[in-house]
């Protein structure tokens, strides 16, 4: 059984910077892919970024460049540095892990960019 526990998310003016922390609980954690993704009423949830437990990093189109996917094995805690905000990163923030055919979501952190 895997908890995730997001925090972080809140209003920003445009151009600011949040920092999400998704903390998770159960074992495995340093081996497994963590991942980002964000939802916004009406549309598919849609992948942020994503790390591997070996380091490997992934990032949607839209934000490369401007956030930044870090993991604290030792802290068991996934983070999404987000700098340069625009209101279209407006979203509900969500984080993401898989053991098996079992896939695990956080309760989710709002975002908000105003202008």
């Amino acid at each position: 059984q895997v908890q995730l526990v997001e925090s972080g998310g809140g209003l920003v003016r445009a151009g600011g910077s949040l920092r999400l922390s998704c903390a998770a609980s159960g074992s495995g954690f340093s081996i497994n892919t963590m991942s980002w993704h964000r939802q916004t009423p009406g549309k598919q949830r849609e992948l942020v970024a994503l790390i591997t437990g070996g380091g490997f990093i992934k990032y949607a189109d839209a934000v490369r460049g401007r956030f930044t996917i870090s993991r604290d094995n030792a802290k068991n805690t996934v983070y999404l540095q987000m700098n340069s905000l625009k209101p279209e990163d407006t979203a509900v923030y969500y984080c993401n892990t898989d053991r098996g055919v079992r896939s695990y979501w956080g309760q989710g952190t709002q975002v908000t960019v105003s202008l």
